[in-house]
């Protein structure tokens, strides 16, 4: 049984059960008390848990939103960029989360830490008063009972009528304050039960409401939680066949470093130790230097750094050559040497010394030393032929190319053949076009279908050949074409807009690309795309996306010319104009296209790069496809253009194709704003700043012709010389800007600027606008 009801009557006789009952309310009344006193000072703790917890997730916020992945190559995926905004994504939704979670703190405190406290000081605090009061007057009215019980029956009438009167008076205020405090007893008793829990259900529906305020966070999060999975599925299947191009490319360099040694036309580089002599008795020392020879000035720099000191940079120098001769073991008891004529200083000969027998003979020939024939080897000044780029594809598979494939009709017979018999027979095989065949069939296959003798087999009915094996014979004949379905020529066009612009700049400007491809070209790659889109159209079943397809067939239909890992790095973006071709298939090879591929992307605002990027990946010029036509001169080739928007997304390649070149020159003469911009090969690439310099010059006048030699000297000594005179230009701003930095200029479209001058900073220009001069970016204005 719970507690015993306080009858008032039971006041008036005040007996010993009467007492227990009271004292078991008290009791009752004592533990509540002590509940709630604990359960304060626990719920202080779990605030002060919750706050620090709070302070961890905005601190793991912070640090997630401060972070900024780095990205090799010059541009970033769609997913990548995904990727990288991700971050910012989860710390916005922790900071979120956290604001909700400190309002259900403070709702914490006033629905329930303040009305339990207030509970606890004024209705038990008042009981507790009223408990004091109940036990004094019972001490005084049972003291005064003694005392007047103890009085001798022989005082006077008036003294004992007295002392009863006084003692009644007493009887009556304890039974007035017993009757008082049975009813405060039963009154907490009964209100403790909704003043005690009403408070609690409220906390809880302050912890409900914070978790259904994160379920709503969670569900508006999903639709980017999902976008964001796909997104790292993309960039997970393109990593995979990245990284093994990647440990191809190192595996195939481990077999022959030699021939994959990095080597220029204008410049050899590579460490030689240098003998420094001291004067007797001390000798000589040799000190290792990183040396860069320019062959046609025949100046030889050198460097001093040692990997092993932490890669400390020493003192520079740089001497021109006159002559180089090999230096025997019967004058000197060293191997690999050379003795260097100087022109600095007549008659001074500097000795260095080569690290291995191959490399002496690649310095050897570089300088031009003398050296009987039969010392020299095979000549390291040969080019290499066309490399076959991504050819783990094929190694992996046990696949090499070993057929003559032609783009000719046998060829485009064999391309429709294949596609018939795949789509009729293994449209909805799992993995079609991933599971490769076995090499000798897939050889046997292709060798069989391009003879003009055998060409007439239809493999639609020949049960002699699976489907695996058709679809890796197709992939093989692709590959095996001497240049691909997309051209060397057209590769860094089809890349471009694969790195900037939106979805519908890209269609736009692949669609024009596309038409410039030739009829031959464009016809077999129009099949291979339409097949595509149809495999993609039954991925269900077949498992083969058009992400799937892109990664497959990235590599097989466009590659460049070069093998190297920055190349490799641009596969990603291959992958991505393949998923173009095949989800426009019908819009790109409709119609033809009605604007030129430059005038594609052009509406869209360029990327501007911060200066600190600038500084780290120099553009070689600024094109604004709506001021100037800008070209380059390519060490090894005549004539180069850069193509659209290739400066603007900080490359550090210059655009080496034949198609660029064509392209220039079908350009409108009403859209050539600036001058040809040319200069000589032993300058390298032009720089921003001579680019500019020369786009403000006439062609016809005596500047433009004495300018080039000083770009040129200024980039074939690696250094950036400033114009000695600029005239200051108006521009106009196309983009709107938002400055970033405080040397820079906020503006709108439309704003005009005044004295306009080349700024140190490459890609950009200083310019004043209402009174006050910074610096803007060059790719956002044209100049008047």
């Amino acid at each position: 049984m719970g507690l015993h009801p306080l009858e008032f009557s039971e006041c008036y006789l005040d007996s010993p059960s009467f007492r227990e009952k009271i004292k078991a309310h008290e009791a009752e009344l004592d533990k509540t008390n002590r509940f709630i006193k604990e359960l304060y000072k626990d719920g202080k703790n779990l605030i002060n848990a919750t706050k620090q917890l709070s302070l961890a997730q905005r601190k793991f916020a912070q640090c997630l939103g401060e972070f900024q992945f780095e990205y090799i190559g010059d541009a970033k995926t769609d997913d990548e960029k995904c990727i990288d905004d991700s971050l910012q994504e989860f710390s916005a939704f922790l900071r979120n989360l956290e604001d909700q979670r400190e309002l259900m703190m403070r709702n914490i405190t006033e629905t329930l830490m303040k009305p339990l406290e207030k509970f606890r000081k004024e209705q038990l605090g008042s009981a507790k008063a009223e408990r004091k009061k109940y036990e004094k007057e019972t001490e005084k009215y049972y003291t005064s009972l003694e005392k007047l019980l103890n009085m001798s029956a022989k005082k006077k009438e008036p003294q004992l009528q007295e002392a009863d009167g006084t003692v009644e008076v007493m009887r009556q205020h304890f039974q007035e304050e017993s009757l008082e405090y049975v009813c405060k007893l039963q009154e907490i008793q009964e209100r403790k039960k909704f003043e005690c829990v009403e408070p609690m259900l409220a906390f809880f529906q302050t912890v409900f409401t914070f978790y259904h305020q994160g379920f709503e966070l969670a569900k508006d999060f999903d639709h980017y939680k999902r976008a964001l999975q796909i997104n790292i599925q993309n960039t997970r299947s393109r990593f995979e066949g990245t990284r093994s191009e990647v440990f191809e490319l190192m595996k195939k360099i481990k077999e022959a470093p030699q021939e994959y040694r990095q080597t220029s036309p204008i410049s050899s580089e590579g460490y030689l130790y240098v003998q420094e002599k001291r004067p007797p008795p001390f000798g000589s020392s040799w000190v290792k230097r990183y040396c860069t020879f320019v062959k046609e000035q025949k100046i030889l720099h050198m460097v001093t750094f040692d990997p092993k000191s932490g890669g400390k940079f020493g003192e520079t120098e740089s001497v021109t050559l006159k002559s180089c001769v090999r230096k025997t073991t019967d004058t000197l008891d060293r191997r690999f040497c050379l003795d260097i004529e100087i022109t600095d200083r007549p008659g001074t000969v500097l000795t260095v010394q080569a690290i291995s027998e191959d490399d002496h003979k690649f310095w050897m020939q570089a300088m031009g030393g003398k050296e009987p024939v039969h010392y020299l080897g095979r000549t390291y000044s040969k080019e290499r032929g066309i490399s076959t780029l991504f050819s783990n594809f094929w190694s992996s598979s046990g696949l090499t190319r070993t057929v003559d494939a032609q783009l000719d009709e046998g060829g485009v017979n064999f391309v429709r053949n294949s596609i018939n018999a795949i789509e009729t027979r293994g449209i909805n095989d799992q993995g079609l076009y991933r599971v490769v065949g076995v090499s000798s069939k897939v050889q046997k296959l292709l060798s069989l279908m391009i003879d003009e003798k055998s060409s007439d087999v239809d493999l639609a009915v020949c049960e002699e050949w699976d489907v695996k094996t058709i679809t890796s014979a197709l992939k093989l004949y692709l590959r095996s074409l001497p240049e691909p379905l997309m051209t060397y020529g057209l590769y860094k066009e089809f890349i471009v807009p694969a790195k900037s612009g939106s979805p519908e700049a890209r269609v736009q400007a692949i669609h024009c690309l596309v038409h410039k491809l030739p009829e031959k070209n464009r016809e077999v790659l129009s099949l291979v795309t339409k097949h595509l889109a149809n495999v993609a159209a039954h991925s269900k079943q077949n498992l083969m996306t058009v992400a799937n397809l892109g990664v497959v067939f990235g590599p097989t239909l466009m590659r460049p010319q070069e093998e190297t890992v920055a190349a490799i790095m641009d596969l990603k973006f291959q992958n991505i104009v393949v998923e173009i071709l095949i989800e426009q298939h019908e819009k790109i090879f409709g119609d033809a296209p009605s604007t030129s591929p430059s005038s594609a992307i052009s509406p869209l605002a360029p990327t501007r790069q911060s200066k600190k990027q600038t500084r780290q990946s120099r553009p070689l010029a600024v094109y604004n496809p709506q001021v100037l036509d800008i070209h380059t001169v390519s060490p090894s080739s005549e004539g180069v253009s850069l193509a659209p928007d290739e400066a603007s997304l900080g490359s550090n390649e210059s655009v080496s194709s034949q198609s660029s070149t064509a392209s220039a020159s079908e350009t409108p003469p009403e859209k050539a704003k600036g001058p040809l911009i040319t200069t000589s090969q032993n300058s390298g690439v032009c720089t921003a700043m001579a680019s500019w310099m020369n786009s403000t010059l006439s062609p016809s006048t005596p500047e433009s012709s004495s300018e080039e030699p000083a770009a040129a000297a200024a980039v074939g000594g690696h250094e950036d010389k400033p114009a000695e005179s600029v005239t200051p230009m108006k521009a106009k701003a196309v983009y709107s800007c938002e400055a970033e930095h405080d040397s820079e200029l906020s503006f709108q479209v439309g704003a005009i600027f005044s004295n306009v001058t080349p700024s140190r900073e490459p890609g950009w220009l200083e310019g004043e606008l209402e009174g006050k001069r910074g610096l803007i970016p060059q790719n956002y204005v044209e100049i008047l």
